[in-house]
């Protein structure tokens, strides 16, 4: 008997040593991940937190930015939103176009006149050679004919252009990989309810998937001049039917979630409004209300961070009102 008390002692000292190194070894994991305040960032208030190389398995690693707003403390609990195209949300002295969305300045002045809940800003940085592998609906390639699917790949083929979508890896970065840092390094809600998703163009495309397919985790998203043609627009283009299709099988359900979304008529935005009844059937016709879907059209709004910074408080209002 006591041999088996002995033995039975040596297993739970194994068991514990071994419980420490796996404790060790994810502590380790996570140092990996460092941070720092960008001092020099141009803000309105708050402050910008960069991981200049956030480590994936899924991704090419890439910055992340973490606002916090003013007065940021421990003691309150943030709702989360996760926006795409990160590097220009905040600073247009560093943008490509000298352009930015003013997300510090926007959010600060809802959160201080009681509008919104309080938040914070997650924005994930796009590499531009494979920024459109990136954001597009990866299984919105499913609901393509293949005649249409041999085209697309033959098109690409003489273009030298990769077709190796990694849109579903991108979620998969976003949801196992970031948010269980950001729940854990900042004092913010983890639920679904608090926990939202916003982009343009091919970001918009993005944030919609973002809903779809992980309905679970995101509450709502802002599509702001949503790219309905996934590609450069082009006649008798497969790929908006393609990604309506897909929308239509995968509708997050209208009782627990709210949907933004919107368009102008100018520069790139001129090829969106064709599909805005399209967009306006599938969510009415299946449970969505004015409550909860938006799809909204802003007369001589161009294609530009200048355009989607006049409207952000309309999205930010919409998802995360008080």
């Amino acid at each position: 008997m006591k041999k088996y008390i002995i033995l039975l002692l040596i297993l739970l000292v194994v068991a514990c040593k071994s419980e420490k190194k796996n404790s060790d070894k994810k502590e380790k994991d996570t140092l990996k991940i460092t941070s720092k305040v960008l001092k020099k960032a141009v803000l309105s208030s708050g402050k910008l937190i960069r991981v200049a190389a956030f480590p994936s398995k899924n991704i090419t690693s890439r910055p992340v930015d973490v606002w916090l707003p003013e007065n940021y403390t421990e003691n309150k609990t943030y709702a989360v939103l996760y926006m795409h195209d990160g590097q220009m949300l905040f600073d247009e002295t560093t943008t490509w176009n000298k352009q930015e969305w003013k997300i510090d300045e926007v959010a600060s002045k809802l959160m201080k006149q009681g509008i919104t809940k309080d938040f914070i800003v997650v924005g994930i940085h796009n590499i531009p050679a494979i920024r459109w592998l990136d954001l597009f609906p990866e299984k919105a390639m499913n609901f393509l004919s293949k005649e249409n699917k041999d085209k697309m790949l033959e098109e690409a083929k003489k273009n030298n252009l990769s077709v190796d979508l990694s849109g579903d890896e991108y979620l998969k970065f976003l949801v196992d990989e970031l948010k269980p840092y950001i729940d854990k390094t900042y004092s913010v809600y983890k639920d679904k309810e608090n926990t939202f998703v916003a982009g343009s163009s091919m970001g918009g495309l993005m944030s919609m998937y973002a809903v779809a397919e992980y309905p679970n985790v995101f509450a709502g998203a802002a599509c702001l001049s949503t790219h309905w043609v996934g590609a450069t627009p082009k006649e008798n283009n497969p790929l908006p039917k393609a990604i309506f299709k897909y929308l239509e099988a995968h509708l997050p359900d209208a009782k627990t979630h709210k949907m933004y979304f919107d368009y102008g008529n100018k520069t790139l935005d001129q090829f969106y409004p064709e599909y805005a009844p399209k967009v306006d059937s599938i969510f009415l016709n299946n449970g969505y209300t004015e409550a909860n879907f938006k799809n909204l059209f802003f007369e001589g709004s161009d294609h530009s961070e200048l355009s989607w910074q006049k409207r952000l408080d309309i999205p930010l209002t919409f998802l995360l009102k008080k």
